[in-house]
């Protein structure tokens, strides 16, 4: 942000427990090197050493766990995380230090600060996997995916793209499909139960789903298709 403009809220944890020294360590010195400018966002292929063939982009990845088995098998592809909470970033740090990924970029402030400084129609895919449900009704106003947002997204999704929600609240659920389908940019794309009862087979559990697995626990995977712009048009808001 510059100048005077006032800083949204922002909702959830920073830290949690406090990091051991190797983790620490990777906070320090491999996240500087890893982090996203504000700046540098307006050319988000830039960002990485070899220009992929589309960058895509996960809010809220937790402990990283899918992140990093998309960045493993899609080597093409350029990943950008955003995730305000120290804690999981630094497991992620850890991860793409052992296996040596080159191609993840991270972004660990308020994902809004990030779409706001994207151009237009840049991302293939975004993922918005498990986010906080913020179950109590005065609280309804917090959760990510509301015609603000969507209008954020909308504009930073090129033309075809995947938005892939998924959570293990029912009321989330319904709030996500009735949110997203008053917007014009977006359309559901199952035809059968299975489309959304079962995680896409290029998916990675995390380790928020295990726990929702274990707890029995239903879970939704809800995937949304960016509609074609209409010829001339640049954005959606």
């Amino acid at each position: 942000m510059t100048g005077n403009a006032p800083r949204r809220r922002f909702h959830g944890r920073r830290q949690g427990k406090r990091l051991k020294p190797g983790r620490r360590r990777l906070i320090d010195e491999l996240l500087p090197r890893l982090r996203v400018p504000l700046a540098a966002a307006a050319d988000p292929p830039r960002l990485f050493p070899d220009p992929p063939a589309e960058v895509w982009l996960e809010i809220g990845f937790g402990g990283g766990e899918h992140l990093a088995a998309q960045a493993r098998t899609r080597a093409d592809v350029g990943l950008i995380g955003c995730e305000p909470f120290i804690n999981g970033v630094a497991r992620l740090l850890s991860e793409i230090e052992a296996a040596g990924l080159t191609n993840i970029r991270l972004f660990d402030d308020d994902a809004r600060l990030l779409l706001d400084a994207l151009p237009d129609a840049c991302l293939g895919r975004v993922f918005l996997l498990f986010p906080d449900p913020w179950p109590k009704a005065r609280h309804h106003k917090r959760r990510f995916v509301n015609p603000r947002n969507l209008d954020r997204l909308a504009r930073v999704t090129a033309d075809g793209a995947e938005i892939r929600i998924a959570t293990d609240h029912m009321g989330l659920a319904a709030w996500t499909l009735e949110q997203v389908g008053r917007h014009p940019a977006f359309a559901w794309t199952a035809r059968r139960p299975d489309d959304w009862r079962r995680r896409p087979a290029d998916a990675t559990e995390t380790r928020y789903e295990s726990k929702a697995l274990r707890d029995g626990r239903r879970r939704v995977y809800l995937t949304f298709r960016r509609h074609a712009r209409a010829p001339g048009v640049e954005k959606t808001s």
